[in-house]
């Protein structure tokens, strides 16, 4: 079963004057645009859609932030919103960090002030959240009972056709979250979708490296647990 909602951006003004966004400066340069460094899966023949636009990869430990174990969600988010960044052309904008996004998320009201400072994970609601009080922008969600379904293939594809954005997506027993960067359609294969991972730990070398050790990849939807899913299709064009 795949049922499908659209969150409007909130009617509350000045939400990002609520909490300050800094310049950040990292140890070293984050990777751009991993997902363009993998072909097709297979060389199989098909059709492959990708995000369009730029973004960063921002994984555990990128910005100094010891989150490896429960920060995969703020990084997905913080990819999603360098993407978002991009496409507006809005290069004065900054990436929140992990403390910033905790702090949004108290000063909207959906979480306790003891979120601060937590290690708390946040999943995909959260994420929208997050995007429409720093942009006021949609945000469409689809939960499915298990990653097989043709309608959401449909959407997914419509979606990169008709916005070539970045779909943020968590799990309920999967837990990992992570984000779909492009859709591979093969008439023999099946579907293919695109993973960027944000469970990588350390200083990575190239995107071949990413791409090596699977944080970047094509996965078939046979791969994937046997899960509920939540995907948060961010429609920015």
């Amino acid at each position: 079963m795949t049922t499908t909602c659209e969150c409007a951006p909130s009617v509350e003004q000045n939400k990002t004057q609520l909490v300050e966004i800094v310049a950040k400066s990292y140890a070293y340069e984050l990777l751009e645009d991993v997902h363009l460094a993998l072909p097709p899966p297979d060389n199989r023949t098909g059709e492959s859609i990708y995000t369009r636009g730029h973004f960063k990869y921002f994984h555990y430990g990128c910005d100094g932030h010891s989150d490896a174990g429960w920060g995969c969600g703020y990084r997905t988010l913080q990819t999603a919103i360098s993407w978002i960044i991009n496409r507006r052309n809005e290069a004065e904008r900054n990436v929140p960090s992990i403390r910033e996004i905790q702090r949004m998320l108290v000063s909207i009201g959906d979480k306790p002030s003891s979120f601060v400072g937590s290690r708390d994970w946040i999943g995909t609601m959260e994420e929208f959240y997050v995007i429409d009080a720093m942009f006021e922008i949609p945000c469409k969600f689809v939960h499915v009972q298990q990653l097989n379904s043709e309608q959401l293939f449909t959407q997914i594809r419509a979606y990169f056709e008709d916005y070539g954005g970045l779909i943020a997506m968590g799990g309920l027993s999967d837990m990992a979250s992570k984000a779909i960067a492009g859709i591979h359609l093969s008439p023999l294969a099946g579907v293919s979708l695109l993973i960027v991972d944000p469970h990588f730990s350390g200083v990575p070398s190239s995107k071949l490296q990413l791409i090596d050790k699977g944080y970047v990849r094509w996965m078939h939807i046979t791969e994937f647990e046997k899960s509920a899913y939540n995907l948060c299709f961010i429609l920015q064009k």
